[in-house]
């Protein structure tokens, strides 16, 4: 069996620990706050996500770029010269092109290195949904499957991952084209929360309206109590931009459920571009999303 090395970028979350402990390959994406240009590291060494998250509660810009396929070839030659072959888990092509440009890359390399093997998969996911993703493959990968292996067992899978989110501040959706400024603004004098889920196209949608932000935040909690998975099988990631305690709030009532694992994370940059401060999001396996 070829020797493999398998990708993600930074928009799937992953804590630097967790990605080193799987062994994953984290692609930094860019991001720029109030005009100055950051990468998004997994261990955030060139801003630290409270710091981004307080200049954005401040009135601060930003805005992402996706991964170029340029980028993307520079990491992956050095492995496809060592000899192995590479499995590349991309982030949601309904939010981004940076799936498009990873297979354009996949193609031109397959071309100068006919021996081995670059296969990219859509997750069709965002956030830690994608990190949840790429923990199932990682696992897989590390049990001792092929790349062949792990990629159809993700393909068979991959639209079981479910992702549900909150988000605190109505404005930030305006921003990005999901909401209205009607209904943003209205929404936030009567105090109603959306509960948003990702669909099988990978977009964001919006699913329930509450008023209330514990009420949002048990929305979430009521998804995975409705999963068709058990929770004593369930590896359960939560993911919050800057709002520790209410994504301890979500993890514990999943602890309290029975689920096996829950790993929490910060939605970083790249994605709390979109969403804000304030936002939780809850994923974990269902039999559909």
């Amino acid at each position: 069996m070829a020797e493999y090395v398998l990708f993600t970028e930074s928009t799937a979350d992953l804590t630097a620990e967790l990605a080193q402990q799987l062994g994953v390959e984290v692609l930094p994406m860019l991001f720029s706050l109030d005009g100055k240009e950051y990468n998004n590291y997994p261990d955030n060494r060139e801003l630290d996500p409270h710091d981004f998250y307080d200049a954005l509660r401040a009135g601060g810009m930003s805005t992402t770029s996706q991964i170029n396929q340029a980028t993307f070839e520079d990491a992956f030659s050095p492995v496809l010269e060592a000899g192995k072959d590479i499995l590349y888990l991309a982030f949601s092509s309904g939010l981004s092109g940076t799936y498009h440009s990873a297979c354009l890359a996949a193609e031109e390399l397959r071309e100068k290195y006919p021996e081995r093997t670059v296969r990219v998969i859509d997750t069709l996911q965002a956030s830690m949904g994608e990190g949840l993703a790429v923990y199932y493959a990682a696992t897989l990968k590390n049990e001792g499957k092929s790349l062949e292996e792990v990629a159809d067992w993700f393909d068979a899978n991959k639209m079981r991952v479910c992702a549900w989110f909150t988000v605190d501040d109505l404005m930030f959706l305006k921003r990005g084209g999901r909401l209205s400024g009607a209904a943003a603004v209205a929404g936030t004098l009567l105090g109603i929360k959306p509960v948003l889920h990702v669909d099988d196209e990978g977009h964001l949608i919006a699913m329930e309206k509450v008023r209330g932000r514990r009420a949002s935040l048990d929305g979430l909690v009521k998804h995975f109590a409705a999963s068709d998975v058990p929770p004593a099988e369930q590896v359960v990631f939560v993911s919050h931009g800057d709002c520790l305690e209410d994504c301890q709030y979500v993890a514990d009532r999943c602890k309290a459920l029975g689920a096996k694992e829950v790993h929490i994370g910060t939605i970083g940059p790249v994605i709390g571009a979109h969403s804000g401060p304030g936002t939780v999001a809850l994923f974990f396996l269902g039999a559909k999303r």
